[in-house]
């Protein structure tokens, strides 16, 4: 299967760029700040939130880094001006961790301090294992002082029920997801139930902490237990939302909103587009099976 997987990924990289464009477009909102406002607009005409995000990681100098700060913090001002229900998420990596922790800190705190004025919020994702530690580390250096910023857990390391046990003291906030990223059996668990049960017993710990979560996944047998575990420990709505990426399983994110559950989905835009979708197929090659079964589709119409 990993030889078949490979091949995928390998045979949806060499296609020509605008066939790439053609079959990801509808999970990236566009190139232009002004492309993720319009699809915001219209979640919230449906009474479903967002979170954007300005494609860029792994950033190499303090010159491009504070060219995405200064990006980031633009599109808060977008959402405070257009009145969108909508807050910001940020990658570390893309605001200088790998060059320096305490760049990459001040950074993020210059964001937050402004989102935190206009009473908004900012999801610091959680990338790679090499950045978990210093991402952790940054956020809960943050959160002495502001507490409109939250964090990512991925439910596939073993790391993170031990994480999450130290992190509920703080009184975070979470968005809970499975993982991408390719990392060794050493740290991560493969098997596909083994992932799903550690997601669940994650979630129940957060809630019974008190925590707020961002349940996301597009995994039905997950939000179906999600569910049960909300109505089993009364948990009310105030502290929980589901969340998804942008043009991922529609048909739950609508059922889900119409289940009366507040929704939120991840709407990612920006010049780097076509890099965003190499690296997701790459750790993803499920995703890349899918896009070439369209492309094959689409040939013979």
């Amino acid at each position: 299967m990993s030889f078949i997987n490979e091949a995928i990924v390998k045979t949806v990289t060499i296609m020509p760029k605008p066939v790439v464009g053609f079959f990801s477009k509808r999970y990236i909102a566009g190139e232009t700040l002004e492309d993720a406002i319009n699809v915001v607009k219209y979640l919230n005409s449906k009474g479903i939130y967002a979170t954007i995000d300005v494609l860029g990681e792994s950033i190499k100098n303090k010159e491009e880094a504070i060219k995405y700060k200064n990006e980031a913090i633009e599109v808060l001002e977008a959402i405070d001006e257009h009145k969108l229900l909508s807050n910001l998420s940020i990658k570390p990596t893309q605001m200088g961790l790998n060059i320096s922790v305490d760049f990459a800190y001040e950074q993020i705190k210059e964001i937050v301090s402004k989102a935190a004025q206009l009473g908004n919020f900012v999801r610091i994702d959680m990338e790679d294992s090499s950045t978990t530690d210093n991402t952790i580390e940054v956020y809960k250096r943050l959160f002495n002082n502001l507490q409109n910023v939250g964090i990512v857990i991925q439910s596939y390391l073993k790391r993170s029920f031990s994480d999450v046990v130290q992190l509920n003291g703080l009184g975070t906030n979470y968005r809970l997801c499975k993982g991408i990223y390719v990392e060794p059996p050493e740290i991560a668990f493969k098997d596909k139930q083994a992932i799903r049960d550690n997601f669940l017993k994650i979630l129940k710990q957060m809630f019974l902490d008190g925590n707020y979560v961002g349940i996301a996944t597009h995994d039905k047998y997950l939000i179906d237990e999600a569910y049960k575990m909300i109505q089993e420990l009364k948990i009310p709505k105030n502290k929980f939302e589901f969340q998804m990426l942008l043009g991922v399983r529609e048909d739950l994110r609508d059922k889900i909103n119409r289940d009366g559950y507040k929704i939120r989905i991840y709407v990612p835009f920006g010049k780097e587009w076509y890099a965003y979708s190499l690296r997701r197929l790459k750790e993803n090659p499920s995703i890349a099976r899918h896009i070439v079964k369209s492309f094959l589709t689409f040939g013979k119409m």
